[in-house]
């Protein structure tokens, strides 16, 4: 009878698990596929029948130039458009476009274009990152029914999927470099183009790239982020601090802001899921930074396979030191003559309310890039089931450094006709500077009062 009944609780445990989602770790034979007929990434090697997405390719670290304030030169620079899809002939490639795309194309007949280039497959990370991304594999596993991870090490914790959940983690823990500082600007314009700048200064690191961290002991931190507020002048010395951790369930994120005028830090609650976005005069939403992020337990997940599509793409033209801003931000959109997109393969993951769960955004559709587990595309619809919302990111290939991330994001207002662009550092005195290094000490509430001084 103690045999029968320890049998039957197993079995229901072992039931239990499965449902929850939390055996997420695949069998070693699986695992090792990866670098063999699957990217270390977890990308297929190959590339389709016809040859218009290739084989993976890395670019190597000297694809290019690299200027004095740290510019990428476009190691594609001498390509010119394979064709560019236009309203009058949208319809002929809408099954390789997300309805969202489709819609811009509508909302903006006369002035929305995607010039489509040939493809390349040259992102890349470290060697140690595609190791820990291959340990992940076998080790680490969803907690919480999904909402957070356990034996997680850097970057990428289920390069092979198996459901939808999983390739959202890929994508809010994929590697940007270990840590970061930067310079961006933030523009918000109106339907008729005018806009005014927001500048920022950034601080990003991951938990590993701490000076103080302690492999033995790695708590549930998944990374720090500071954010400043350097102009227009009325906003300037405002900082927000982040704690963001693996289990936001057990633990949600810490969040404080300093608020320069009244010289006070408090507690941020509203830095979560659909509060709004810094400075974003309400056209974003706290998850809507980096396309995504934050805990993913609002939404139900589900992985609606892999398809091809036209994403945005090695932007090097985008991110070009030459351009001012008013040459990119355009009434509508952002200039597309600046844009590239190429023909890859992304997975699409359709997250949906949870009943008895509230969000601004009734539904989201994702669409992500097989090879660097960014999101390229996400349509945000509204509680009437309406299309919202079109973000889209255009990404780019730091290859000295071998960090895939954006170059810029986008977030198009389909009802109002404004829009949000975050990420442009064209005419900043330095791009992305990887390798910042920190303390804990550096990201308490205490330091944010030096922070602030302006």
């Amino acid at each position: 009878m103690k045999i029968t009944k320890s049998l039957f609780h197993a079995g229901v445990l072992g039931l239990s698990l499965l449902a929850t989602g939390v055996m997420a770790a695949v069998p070693a034979a699986e695992a090792d596929k990866l670098g063999k007929s699957l990217t270390p990434m977890g990308a297929e090697m190959a590339g389709n029948a016809d040859g218009s997405i290739p084989a993976w390719k890395p670019l190597p670290k000297n694809a290019g130039s690299v200027d004095s304030k740290g510019f990428l030169s476009n190691p594609y620079a001498s390509e010119q458009p394979l064709f560019t899809i236009t309203a009058k002939d949208v319809d002929k490639y809408k099954d390789k476009l997300a309805p969202g795309q489709y819609a811009m194309f509508k909302r903006y007949p006369d002035t929305f274009k995607m010039p489509v280039y040939p493809s390349h497959r040259g992102a890349t990370v470290p060697d140690d990152v595609f190791a820990a991304i291959k340990k992940n594999a076998t080790t680490t596993n969803l907690v919480s029914g999904g909402n957070g991870l356990e034996n997680f090490d850097t970057a990428v914790p289920f390069p092979i999927p198996k459901t939808g959940v999983e390739v959202i983690w890929n994508h809010i823990t994929r590697y940007r470099g270990g840590s970061v500082t930067r310079l961006v600007t933030q523009a918000t314009p109106q339907p008729n183009g005018s806009y005014s700048l927001v500048y920022f200064q950034d601080q990003f690191v991951f938990r590993d790239k701490m000076k103080d961290y302690d492999p033995a002991n790695p708590g549930n931190i998944l990374f720090y982020f500071k954010q400043k507020v350097t102009a227009p002048a009325r906003l300037a010395g405002g900082v927000l601090l982040v704690h963001e951790t693996l289990d936001q369930v057990k633990e949600p994120r810490s969040a404080w802001v300093y608020n320069a005028g009244q010289r006070r830090v408090r507690r941020a609650p509203q830095v979560s899921y659909d509060g709004p976005g810094t400075a974003a005069d309400g056209l974003r939403t706290s998850d809507n930074l980096d396309m995504f992020n934050g805990a993913p337990d609002r939404y139900d997940w589900k992985l609606e396979g892999k398809k091809e599509m036209y994403i945005a793409s090695d932007s090097y033209k985008l991110d070009d030191p030459k351009l001012k801003y008013a040459d990119i931000i355009k009434a509508g959109h952002i200039n597309q003559d600046l844009a590239r997109y190429e023909l890859r393969r992304v997975w699409h993951v359709v997250a949906t309310l949870k009943e008895g769960q509230r969000h601004i955004y009734a539904k989201r559709d994702f669409y992500i890039d097989e090879d660097t587990w960014q999101a390229a595309v996400i349509d945000h619809y509204d509680g009437r089931g309406q299309l919202w919302r079109v973000a889209e990111a255009h990404a780019e290939n730091y290859y000295d450094k071998q960090v895939p991330w954006y170059a810029l994001e986008t977030l198009y207002d389909l009802q109002s006709g404004r829009y949000l662009a975050l990420g442009m550092k064209n005419e900043e005195k330095q791009a992305y500077d990887f390798g910042f290094t920190a303390t804990t000490s550096d990201f308490t509430p205490a330091a944010l009062r030096q922070d602030g001084v302006r």
